[in-house]
């Protein structure tokens, strides 16, 4: 059955976005039923997050996600994500993070927004990496998330305000089991965000592997 939700909790993932002036965050809807893609090239950059409740590695895709790998890279690189929070879990949809501190206190990215790389032909399968952004397509900065499910409902479908979609840039190879202990923590209000973590889960830090 198709969910649909109306608010907005953030603004970085808005599509997955709710603090005043910068919601980013993606819409839930139904999830489509597809599998993993096929593996990507061994020498794509590999980037890992030590969360407090253990280590997520992601590959990243910089040939078809050139200017978003190369912008969450530098995120990493200048230790942007350190600290930060899953802050906000919705079981059966996505978790995100990039944008807030445990205290639910935004950390602004010093970067300009980037373009939208939806329609570089990767979808939001389980496991998939995608940018947050604003309701208006280009307007992602530092705030992404990490599929639960096959959320076909979020792929780029046409270059219009309703169709861009939110990019995928990479995908989780190792860790999957941590991003389902994310999800199935107890989550509630706080700070005027909805779906927050009642314990916060931190990214200690993040590291790239390989580039």
């Amino acid at each position: 059955m198709t969910r649909q939700r109306s608010r907005l909790t953030f603004g970085v993932v808005c599509v997955l976005a709710a603090c005043v002036g910068s919601d980013e965050q993606p819409r839930e809807e139904a999830a489509g039923a597809a599998s993993l893609p096929p593996d990507l090239e061994s020498a794509a950059p590999r980037v890992a997050l030590q969360t407090s409740l253990g280590r997520i590695v992601l590959e990243l895709d910089r040939d078809k996600a050139p200017q978003t790998v190369e912008n969450f890279l530098y995120h990493v690189e200048n230790h942007f994500y350190d600290g930060l929070t899953f802050h906000r879990v919705m079981p059966g949809f996505m978790i995100q993070a990039g944008g807030f501190t445990p205290e639910m206190m935004q950390r602004q990215s010093p970067r300009p927004p980037i373009r939208n790389e939806a329609n570089n032909g990767l979808k939001n399968f389980r496991g998939a990496l995608a940018m947050a952004r604003l309701p208006s397509p280009h307007t992602a900065t530092s705030q992404f998330f990490i599929n639960l499910v096959d959320n076909a409902q979020l792929d780029f479908t046409a270059e219009t305000p309703q169709g861009w979609g939110y990019a995928v840039f990479g995908r989780v190879i190792e860790g999957m089991e941590v991003v389902d202990a994310i999800a199935a923590v107890p989550t509630g209000s706080r700070a005027g965000h909805n779906d927050v973590p009642l314990d916060p889960i931190t990214i200690e830090r993040a590291e790239i592997l390989s580039k």
